[in-house]
């Protein structure tokens, strides 16, 4: 059963706007406005450093646990005309409110996935801006950095295989499954992060889409290096590790859609 969700209403500044603070209960604790905002933890000496990408990622540490505040950004040609702002579609389409609740119910399945602990957004007009708060999984790096150290085992492709395999037997569709968003601790521990637009799907091609889409990611990245560290070896070892998983199951007669 997925933990519930805390709301907390934010104090707005305009007659326009309004905003809320999303918390997992299951963290044990209330996230106040000040977490969302990056001067406040430069100001506690409790920021840690940030990540290049579309979104603006921050990381913090905070009574020994360490985080990412990532604010929501746009991609692509519509960001030169609005760089972190959304349409407004009602609270329950809000990013950050869907990213959170997706992430709860992917934990409480057993998938590797950061815990997700706390969103919000903030309204004026007809637009948002949103943001989100979950905990760093200690000792990981991404796929991309582990390949920037040198290449991967086969034991790992397999590894990654494995655990893209369990995500799409559940019906969960990361639509930008890249190497920067597959991190790795050791030889076989694999996460997968950053559920933006994520969501929940029935059996199609679109699982294709996603390994197609991480492949890229990887030709990408080899292309701007000086010695190559993928080959196809490598990745058929990936694809015979995913197919070689249980198998889809019908996450819509059992009850888990």
């Amino acid at each position: 059963m997925t933990q519930p969700l805390t709301l907390r209403r934010l104090a707005t500044s305009g007659p326009a706007g309004e905003g809320a603070i999303f918390t997992n209960a299951a963290c044990g604790f209330e996230v106040p406005v000040a977490w969302f905002e990056p001067r406040y933890w430069v100001a506690q000496g409790a920021l840690l450093g940030s990540a290049r990408g579309r979104g603006a990622t921050q990381f913090f540490e905070h009574e020994g646990r360490r985080y990412a505040l990532r604010h929501y950004r746009r991609g692509g040609l519509i960001a030169k005309l609005s760089a972190d702002r959304y349409l407004w579609l009602g609270e329950n389409a809000t990013r950050p409110l869907r990213e959170l609740r997706l992430t709860m119910l992917m934990q409480n399945a057993g998938l590797p996935v950061p815990v997700a602990v706390a969103a919000r957004y903030q309204r004026a007009g007809a637009g948002y801006t949103g943001d989100l708060i979950t905990e760093l999984l200690p000792d990981t790096l991404t796929l991309a950095q582990r390949l920037d150290a040198g290449e991967l085992g086969l034991a790992t492709w397999a590894a990654i295989g494995r655990c893209i395999r369990r995500f799409h037997d559940q019906g969960y569709c990361h639509p930008d499954l890249n190497a920067h968003n597959v991190l790795l601790r050791g030889e076989s521990e694999v996460f997968l992060i950053d559920f933006d637009r994520a969501r929940r799907r029935r059996p199609g091609l679109w699982a294709d889409g996603n390994l197609t889409r991480l492949l890229r990611s990887l030709e990408k990245l080899d292309d701007a290096r000086a010695v190559r560290r993928v080959d196809m070896t490598q990745w058929q070892c990936l694809l015979a590790a995913y197919q070689t998983g249980a198998g889809q199951t019908d996450i819509w007669k059992t009850g888990g859609g």
